[in-house]
């Protein structure tokens, strides 16, 4: 199955668990904010998954098609 990660900017605490974890993937922008990095690898489902679980504000939502996923 191929999920998809979207990014809530406003909810972002900035704590670095995804960037710590998959520095491929995530960075910090210009405001210190999680963005997703351009033409970075795909990430496993299973990765996906724990990452969003480990975000502390829940700023990494994931998304099956148009429909969003409960992490928990």
């Amino acid at each position: 199955m191929t999920y998809r990660i979207e990014l809530d900017r406003d909810v972002c605490i900035s704590s670095g668990r995804c960037v710590a974890e998959a520095p491929e993937s995530f960075r910090f922008d210009d405001d210190e904010i999680v963005a997703l990095v351009p033409g970075g690898p795909r990430l496993t489902d299973e990765h996906i998954f724990d990452l969003a679980r480990d975000c502390p504000s829940g700023a990494i939502r994931v998304f099956d098609g148009d429909e969003e996923i409960d992490v928990y």
